[in-house]
């Protein structure tokens, strides 16, 4: 690590100048969105074509400023996070988004009041154009807005209804009391970080007590645990009647804009990869020369890392032409990202730990976040963010402000294109053995914890709410047998589904923001069909992800994704991410070293 960031090169620094040159700029822009965040003279003049215009107008005039006010401080905090001077800077940002979401708030419930046939003149008249996705969406929820006093009411509730997702969190991070356990460099404590840790372990009887101890845990707390879950479950029943939807299901995908046909073909079509699964399993267990195979097995690697220790100069050299395939300009964009300023590269004392893209509307261009380590996984890293940026700045530079952010459905899509590629191309030019299994194994380690893993919490989620929904009570008995079930069913004979896994589902933070996780699966199954069809079918394909990244959130998700040549509505996709999946595994199988 660097003594201290002024020692740093400039060019390992992104350039924060770019948004402002001067604490005086920042000052000066603060003032003008605390001039301008009254937007009372819009109430109640909503209705008209203009009224709706002037009122957008203003708000994406101010919320631009405010986004570049709060970015900047949080990228200075991040730089040190030590710096009082930043964090202050940062909590001043976050108390005007307070103010402004205040102020604005009236503006959808106004919206949302209308009749239809104005909600329908609004969307297609031309001069909203720039929020047209927007109006359609609120035209579209109008049978599940309640009476302004119903409303009131549920917003009434809202904080309590979030307070199942606070108790977990509070059990999960500070009332769990974790186990020691005795490794060759002493005793540690098995937290939810080192608990991961152990498990890649080359010692099988430290990772059996580690998991053991681990899950022990989970046990200890599973009452209190399972009448969280459950309530949280049953509030989500309960809004999701209230609102007059057929199901909590209906109620996740319908505020995402995603047909229900998409969670369930991603269900199907899992279940119908599952010996691919089973065959990855017992690929690990014969590696690992394994008699019997458990789950505190699964995650050690079968091959050891093959670092390819760059130097950052030549790994931002090497991504560069993992990424030519996806054109000069895609390529040159993100030398010029190197050469201007936009990443911030070097671990420093202070700096935020691990990595991000970050981007602010007003002047297109991203910044990423790195701290570069001279590992394969940092240089994967480099691809996976410069994703993300690209991305960003696509959308930006194409769309107007009201359509330039994109959903969390699509968010990291383009990142995992970038890995694909990257490892597609080192796949092809190194002659190390020992590299492509390393590879190879990396490739379809993530498409097991990404693909087949999150799509069982997928899945179980459904079960519990489908199960609630028809008056089925969630008890400790009931959700445990239902997740050792999924486990067995997923993982296949040749791992052991030991008792403790049944508890697993009990450690899951994502479980509170029901329906959620599958987005994690379609996302790399995205991810792989388009990089499959900028290798096969190049310049068109290319072109087509292009259209894809420049359309922000212009329409729903997956829609959006039609134009890179995705149908998640259909089964190819999926057919084609696991025979990606399954040529990975032929091909480790074929490499003898």
């Amino acid at each position: 690590m660097i003594d201290s960031r002024n020692d740093l090169p400039e060019n390992l620094k992104w350039n924060t100048g770019h948004i402002y040159k001067n604490q005086e700029e920042w000052e000066s822009d603060y003032s003008f969105v605390e001039s301008h965040m009254d937007f009372s003279r819009f109430q109640g003049n909503l209705s008209t074509v203009q009224g709706v215009k002037e009122c957008f107008d203003a708000l994406d005039e101010t919320s631009a400023v405010l986004e570049k006010l709060y970015v900047y401080a949080s990228m200075k905090r991040d730089e040190d996070t030590r710096n009082g001077f930043y964090k202050g800077l940062l909590s001043r940002a976050q108390l005007l988004y307070v103010k402004f979401s205040s102020a604005s708030s009236f503006i959808i419930p106004e919206l949302t009041s209308l009749d239809e046939k104005t909600l329908t003149a609004l969307s297609e008249s031309a001069l909203l154009k720039d929020h047209d996705y927007q109006l359609k969406c609120i035209l579209k929820s109008k049978p599940h807005v309640l009476s302004a006093e119903t409303e009131r009411v549920l917003a009434l509730g809202g904080q309590v209804f979030s307070g199942y997702k606070e108790v977990f969190g509070m059990i999960n991070n500070a009332d769990i009391e974790f186990p020691t356990v005795e490794t060759p460099e002493g005793e540690v404590k098995v937290s939810h970080g080192v608990y991961g840790l152990l498990l890649r372990s080359n010692d099988a009887n430290l990772r059996k007590e580690a998991f053991k101890k681990y899950y022990a845990c989970f046990e200890r707390l599973i009452n209190t645990i399972t009448a969280t879950y459950s309530g949280n479950v049953n509030k989500n029943v309960f809004i999701a009647r209230a609102r007059n939807y057929p199901s909590c299901l209906d109620m996740a995908l319908f505020d995402e804009d995603v047909s229900k046909d998409v969670y369930e073909n991603l269900i199907s079509g899992v279940h119908d990869s599952l010996p691919l699964l089973h065959r990855y399993i017992n690929q690990k267990k014969e590696n690992l020369g394994l008699d019997e195979m458990h789950m505190w097995d699964v995650y050690v690697p079968i091959v050891d890392e093959a670092e390819m220790k760059l130097d950052y100069e030549d790994a931002f050299k090497l991504v560069l032409k993992g990424l030519s395939p996806l054109g000069e300009d895609y390529v040159g964009m993100l030398q010029k990202a190197h050469d201007d300023g936009w990443i911030d590269v070097e671990e420093t004392p202070g700096k935020r730990s691990g990595a991000y893209s970050t981007g602010v509307y007003a002047f297109k261009h991203p910044y990423v976040l790195l701290n570069y380590q001279k590992t394969t996984g940092d240089i994967f890293t480099i691809a996976h963010e410069l994703g993300h940026a690209m991305h960003t700045y696509y959308s930006n530079g194409n769309q107007p402000k009201g359509k330039a952010d994109y959903t969390i459905f699509v968010a990291e899509v383009a990142s995992t294109v970038n890995e694909v590629l990257l490892l597609r191309y080192l796949l092809k030019t190194t002659t190390d053995n020992r590299l492509k299994k390393f590879l190879l194994s990396y490739y379809t380690d993530m498409i097991k914890s990404t693909l087949f893993r999150q799509t069982m919490f997928a899945e179980f989620e459904y079960i519990a709410h489908s199960a609630a929904e028809k008056g089925t009570p969630l008890t400790n008995d009931f959700l445990c047998e239902q997740y050792l079930s999924l486990n067995k069913k997923y993982y296949g004979d040749g791992v052991v589904s030991d008792k403790e896994i049944s508890w697993e589902w009990s450690r899951i933070p994502h479980f509170y923001n029901a329906f959620y996780v599958y987005k994690y699966a379609t996302g790399i199954i995205s991810a792989i069909s388009i990089a499959e069809k900028i290798l096969s079918e190049g310049k068109p394909a290319v072109d087509n992800y292009k259209k894809f990244l420049s359309s922000g959130g212009s329409d729903s998700p997956v829609e959006l994704l039609k134009i890179a040549g995705v149908d998640l509505t259909e089964k190819e996709v999926y057919e084609t991410a696991m025979k990606s999946f399954k040529n990975a595994l032929d091909e480790f199988d074929n490499i003898k070293l």
